[in-house]
């Protein structure tokens, strides 16, 4: 009976800095997993539009090397619709030496301030024989992807 017990703190112990920790790593591994989404997202709508920027490139080129300035000029964007008329990028499609194939080299679809853009690299062979390569860039517009620039 003489030997005397040790104080015991019966209290629970608060452990502040594991709970900060806690609750600081899962908030970080939320704003991982929004990232995350956002990338998934951008990847699915650069490689969905591949398809699609190839495939009007192709028609429009396929267009202006037939002649066929009135379809082609249906093609192109609104702000290239602004600098010419129908009439006058028929005469400036027709211009010597003329487009009379092309080849498409690389289509790269990127996305800027959230909205896809579409770069199609091609080679035009003109009349004559000779070659230039070309950068023709295609923008989505009214859900439809259009050439939007200065192909030529």
């Amino acid at each position: 009976m003489g030997e005397r017990q040790g104080w015991n703190r019966s209290a629970r112990r608060r452990r502040p800095l594991r709970a900060g920790v806690l609750v600081g790593g899962l908030g970080v591994g939320l704003c991982l997993v929004g990232v995350a989404g956002v990338a998934v997202w951008n990847a699915q709508v650069v490689l969905q539009a591949n398809g699609p920027v190839r495939e009007t490139a192709d028609t429009f080129l396929r267009q202006v090397a037939a002649g066929e300035t009135g379809p082609a000029y249906g093609k192109l964007c609104r702000e290239a619709r602004g600098k010419w008329s129908e009439v006058g990028f028929g005469s400036w499609v027709r211009t010597p030496p003329q487009v009379s194939g092309y080849e498409i080299v690389d289509v790269s679809v990127a996305t800027r301030g959230g909205r896809p853009r579409g770069t199609v690299t091609v080679r035009l062979t003109r009349d004559g024989g000779g070659s230039e390569e070309r950068q023709l860039p295609v923008v989505q517009e009214d859900g439809e992807w259009r050439i939007c620039g200065d192909p030529f």
